[in-house]
């Protein structure tokens, strides 16, 4: 995109601030999806403050409601219809301005709904037209129009749009958008569009910056990011030119990435991780499935037999690495045996967390159309199943921290015990411990002293 049209929209920032001066007005947001959609809500938010909005966390007190949508599953559609219930009566008691965005704006068939079933909504606005919010807001408040603003086509790479970020000492870095997979149960190509990754200047530049702000922690955000492609620019030209120049960066203590696909975790990656002494040990490699049949039904492109010859290279080349991942119970197809494949790897693996998430239906992907469709009450039973076993690991992983001393990010109070402080240690396990305010937003050295679970205990 030419740097013109992102000019253009800074002006409708200026041109939108000037209608709000003094006015007090207020906007909600509320996020509904994955990192990604969490990234693209700090901008908005960025957008919507230099445009002369103050958030609240109070919707009845809104004069700017923001849906930023996820369509990976379906409960996703539910949410979003049942919100739209709700702020339908604050619209016709205050005139909100009703804006709904993400990947769900996408989707044709969702679209249409909006139209016929909720005709109040003001924006409606796709994940390629994100940066064009400032003139859908203008348009909407000067001309009292109906905003519909979503390319088919793939979106490019937007620069310069301002931010504002949730926490002051961890932040999330998009490296690349969209997704060349197609996995069979997956609606991500579809909506996000194909590959498209940033040039490594403005990402370094982005992470620079951070540092000088005083962020610790850094997570290379992508669909697929050991796919990043970099242009040669600074040298840089795969994903693991990038881990190690993210490395270099002085202030930046601590890099995270999510997330990779196995298929593309290439030797120059696992290398990069075991030299940079930044990058946190723990690898989230989202399996999907532990039966080679069932990946083969997904198009994921490697056997259950290639991605534990994968975990035991990393476990040999770096020290102490443990693993993360993403399993989806019932795809369809999936035999008793297909599920006890998966049960075993996760009995082998021996994974720090495990995201679990029961198969849903999804229009417009191939999964959708298959036959053998699993009855959603074998799919809740092997669900459980696969959480007791997973919820049985963690205990045993939790003990062989106590008594180490390890690194934690302090991030600030505990919610549960405001007497207690709270942080995150490599492998992003959560840490309480007794201490004092100004160690917030340091790295310590703590030794874990006892284990609840879904946490651990330190002491100084």
């Amino acid at each position: 995109m030419e740097k013109k049209n992102i000019e253009e929209e800074l002006e409708y920032i200026k041109k939108v601030n000037q209608i709000m001066q003094a006015k007090g007005k207020k906007y909600h947001i509320l996020t509904m999806g994955c990192q990604l959609n969490e990234n693209d809500s700090e901008k908005i938010c960025g957008m919507a403050e230099e445009m002369g909005y103050t958030k609240t966390e109070n919707i009845n007190e809104a004069d700017l409601v923001i849906l930023n949508t996820c369509c990976v599953r379906e409960n996703a559609e539910d949410r979003l219809f049942g919100k739209l219930g709700e702020i339908k009566k604050l619209k016709e008691e205050k005139g909100t301005i009703v804006a709904i965005g993400g990947c769900m704006m996408q989707e044709k068939h969702i679209v249409e709904k909006l139209h016929k079933s909720y005709p109040f909504t003001d924006i409606i606005f796709g994940t390629h037209t994100l940066h064009k919010f400032p003139s859908d807001i203008y348009q909407t408040l000067v001309k009292k129009s109906k905003i519909e603003d979503v390319l088919d086509i793939d979106g490019e790479i937007i620069e310069g749009l301002p931010i504002i970020r949730d926490d002051k000492y961890k932040a999330s870095v998009t490296i690349m958008n969209g997704c060349n997979n197609f996995c069979s149960y997956c609606i991500v190509p579809y909506v996000r569009g194909r590959e498209r990754s940033r040039d490594p200047k403005d990402i370094l530049d982005e992470i620079k910056a951070l540092a000088k702000e005083g962020y610790k922690e850094v997570t290379l955000l992508g669909q697929n990011v050991n796919s990043y492609k970099g242009n040669g620019n600074l040298g840089i030209d795969r994903f693991s030119d990038l881990l190690r120049a993210v490395n270099q960066i002085e202030g930046i203590e601590r890099i995270r990435f999510i997330s990779p696909h196995p298929k593309d975790f290439t030797d120059d990656v696992i290398e990069a991780i075991r030299d940079c002494k930044k990058i946190c040990k723990i690898i989230h490699l989202p399996l999907q499935s532990g039966s080679s049949n069932v990946l083969k039904a997904m198009n994921r492109k490697y056997t259950k037999e290639q991605y534990m010859e994968l975990i035991e290279k990393m476990k040999k080349q770096i020290p102490g690495v443990v693993f993360s991942t993403d399993i989806i119970v019932g795809f369809p197809g999936e035999t008793e045996q297909d599920f006890e494949d998966t049960l075993d790897v996760v009995s082998k693996v021996q994974f720090e967390q495990v995201f679990m998430f029961i198969y849903s239906r999804r229009v417009g992907t191939p999964g959708d159309k298959m036959e053998n469709q699993i009855p959603e009450e074998i799919k809740h039973k092997r669900f459980e199943r696969l959480k007791q076993l997973a919820d049985s690991q963690v205990q045993k992983n939790n003990e062989k921290y106590i008594g180490t001393i390890q690194k934690v990010l302090v991030e600030g109070k505990s919610k549960n015990n405001s007497q207690m402080l709270t942080g995150r240690i490599d492998t992003n396990k959560v840490v309480i411990f007794q201490g004092k305010d100004e160690m917030i937003g340091k790295i310590i050295n703590l030794k874990i002293v006892s284990e609840h679970m879904w946490y651990l205990k330190g002491e100084i």
